[in-house]
């Protein structure tokens, strides 16, 4: 008796949510996301469009004597940011032969959890490939918190007007407006211009990050730092070197989680990249940590293409049916002066 459309198709959405959580629970960004917030659903709309206020509303009187003439100069400083969607699709396949060499409903609909779990997998390392290094040959439309790649938010550049932070994101140009704005991140070069040796400043540049990124915002303070594992293994070194407790814990999916003063930190395989900064003496070193502030970056999903699953229908032409996961969504920034790059802090 042939498998109808109907159970297949009921067979994906009855497991979507839990793959769905366990692709969050895996990835430290898209968990931390949604732990703090960092996640908004969109209704629609050709482009995602984010008011800003990156410029001076008006100008502060002295007032010695109570006479002063008050400035009532203003300006409309609210600019849009724009960004483009990110579409993409997979399928989840199975073919007539699939189903008559495996007997009975139970073994296909396991073939088709199976399916939908590949699918899941696949996009979990290339979503996180593409969030953090912005490398994935798949995934090319999303954006990028890597600012060594073009149009990516934070780079390892001296912020303000003689630095060289020149990133353009949502169509605004970090050179237009400086880091007194909070268009411009944060930065620390462990070492400066020399070789970093995370032992000696480490902990120090990271203290400076936080600081500067919660002076710049008004949306709170940072939530996250995502570290190399290099950097994360120098981080608890320093830790003990300076016996200071260490708040250790494993999460859901097997990650492990230390606390910065309010952020967690938790360490992810795809940082340790090499970049080359003009800043800091030409030096090339990892990219050793991101430091956010998930009201300064966020990740927007389209309210009905949130992984969402079609059912099975045939395909024409062949003896097939799929099923098609789809995802409308786009990384964007509110404010990017709240978040930051420790630089070449891989050595101790």
């Amino acid at each position: 008796m042939a498998i109808s459309n109907d159970l297949l198709s009921s067979t994906l959405y009855s497991i979507r949510d839990g793959e769905v959580d366990e692709l969050f629970q895996k990835v430290a960004f898209l968990d931390n996301a949604k732990r703090f917030n960092g996640i908004e659903y969109e209704d629609g709309g050709i482009k995602i469009q984010r008011p800003l206020s990156i410029a001076e509303h008006s100008q502060i009187t002295n007032l010695p004597t109570g006479y002063e003439a008050v400035n009532l100069a203003v300006k409309d400083v609210l600019q849009p940011a724009v960004y483009e969607w990110a579409d993409f699709t997979a399928p989840i396949v199975i073919t007539k032969k699939e189903e008559l060499e495996n007997k009975g409903e139970k073994a296909v609909v396991k073939i088709v959890e199976a399916r939908m779990r590949s699918v899941m997998g696949m996009l979990r390392r290339e979503l996180n490939k593409q969030l953090l290094r912005g490398n994935s040959t798949i995934l090319t439309t999303v954006n990028t918190l890597n600012g060594d790649v073009a149009g990516g938010f934070l780079e390892c550049e001296n912020k303000g007007p003689a630095g060289s932070q020149n990133n353009t994101v949502g169509g605004i140009s970090k050179t237009t407006y400086n880091n007194t704005n909070g268009w411009q991140n944060q930065i620390f070069s462990v070492g400066g211009n020399a070789a970093g040796a995370f032992g000696t400043d480490g902990i120090r540049g990271m203290q400076q990050i936080a600081i500067q990124a919660n002076t710049v915002t008004h949306m709170g303070q940072v939530d996250c730092v995502l570290m190399s594992e290099a950097a994360m293994a120098n981080y608890r070194r320093a830790l003990f070197q300076q016996e200071r407790f260490i708040n250790e814990k494993t999460l859901d999916g097997g990650r492990m989680q230390l606390a910065f003063g309010g952020a967690v930190v938790e360490q992810d395989l795809e940082l340790g990249f090499n970049v080359t900064s003009n800043d800091f003496g030409g030096k090339t070193g990892a990219l050793s940590a991101y430091f956010l502030n998930f009201d300064g970056v966020k990740l927007c999903m389209h309210k009905d293409a949130d992984f969402a699953v079609s059912p099975f229908e045939h395909i024409s032409g062949t003896t097939a049916r799929a099923a098609q996961l789809y995802v409308k969504m786009q990384l964007i920034a509110d404010h990017l002066g709240s978040c930051g790059i420790l630089f070449d802090g891989d050595t101790f």
